[in-house]
């Protein structure tokens, strides 16, 4: 498709095309981008009158990337020129359109409309444009799911349950047992194996005997793969990486959600295997406490698999399918998640999982 006007011309791309993913690859390499085609859905590009790349900008979902213009053209309309199309794309199917970028481009995309929501120095901004907002979550979240407590007792766990284990039944009901009101969060946005509807309806059922544990669905603000981009940070150490975006995670968290519902602790399990969830962790021991958010860490549950005690996880649960050894970690787990394994809905998730497997 071609938008064109009198000083230059946008055309969106075929990313079939290997020709014209090799045009953009080329062009956002040297202005210092790690571009990924898998990463993305369209990409628009704009040409000057001479037909020369003068600027680009991608979408994926709701979240715009890979947003670039070449120096000699960036004080002109190019810019604002890619942000109102993907915006305007995008917009169609979503309430929201966030973005992602260096702390330093913040007031040029509050200039377009945007609205900031957290930085995490030095690499990077988010911020929102739509009629959906942070706010109106935040609204949703207060009057749908706001319990009256007797005492500042009210805790929050954030879970993905991909699938609901036994260790996360123990955090959960260790985490009721000691507060009067528990918010569960659990992550809305289907990057995981198991759907999202799936993972609510597991949970919901494996947790009905807490009547004191509120779930909650995440949103587009609670660990989401928004919080995650690292294609514009060309050069920076991978763990540099992860630390930042924990902690700008963990500063939505701490700014929009937890005062909504007088938060004033937050659980999480010990982490022996994934480097970004310890990571998190730790960001988490320091950001919370500011935020007057006590941080709770309760070691993994064990138990014996294959004669030999280990902490219980979701991936082993998932690669135990994979391996068609499900019967030898059954034990791990809730009887909820084994009646939805005895489902013929499970079907499709169990066959998805031994064709493509990713540790999440």
């Amino acid at each position: 498709m071609l938008v064109e006007n009198t000083d230059y011309r946008e055309e969106f791309l075929d990313l079939d095309n290997p020709f014209d993913v090799k045009l953009v690859d080329r062009f956002l390499t040297e202005l210092g981008f790690n571009f990924d085609r898998q990463s993305i859905e369209e990409t628009i590009v704009l040409y000057n009158l001479n037909d020369e790349i003068i600027g680009t900008g991608s979408i994926q979902k709701n979240v715009l990337k890979y947003v670039a213009v070449a120096p000699k053209y960036r004080e002109t309309a190019a810019f604002p020129m890619i942000i109102s199309q993907l915006t305007e794309k995008a917009i169609t199917h979503y309430k929201t359109v966030f973005v992602f970028t260096k702390p330093r481009n913040v007031v040029v995309f509050k200039g377009l409309g945007f609205k900031h929501i957290a930085t995490s120095e030095p690499y990077f901004s988010v911020l929102e444009y739509g009629t959906s907002s942070i706010e109106k979550y935040q609204r949703m979240i207060r009057e749908k799911y706001q319990q009256e407590a007797q005492t500042d007792q009210i805790a929050s766990i954030v879970v993905n349950c991909n699938p609901y284990t036994k260790g996360h039944q123990f955090l959960i009901e260790k985490a009721a047992s000691e507060n009067e009101w528990v918010y569960l969060f659990v992550v809305q946005e289907d990057l995981s194996v198991f759907p999202f509807e799936v993972r609510w309806k597991i949970l919901k059922k494996g947790t009905a005997h807490l009547k004191n544990v509120i779930m909650i669905p995440g949103g587009d603000y609670i660990v989401s793969g928004k919080t995650f981009p690292q294609y514009f940070l060309k050069g920076v150490a991978e763990q540099e990486i992860v630390d930042c975006q924990g902690r700008l995670d963990i500063r939505i968290f701490c700014d929009y959600i937890a005062p909504q519902l007088c938060i004033k602790k937050r659980y999480v399990g010990t982490e022996n295997y994934c480097k970004t969830t310890a990571g998190y962790n730790e960001a988490m021991r320091d950001l919370l406490p500011k935020a007057g958010i006590e941080f709770v860490p309760i070691d993994r549950k064990k138990e014996v698999i294959n004669k030999e005690e280990e902490y219980i996880s979701a991936s082993k649960i998932r690669n135990a399918i994979k391996n068609n050894e499900l019967e030898l970690y059954w034990h791990l787990l809730p009887e909820a998640t084994q009646e939805f394994f005895l489902s013929e809905e499970s079907a499709p998730i169990k066959e998805k999982i031994r064709k493509s497997y990713s540790r999440h």
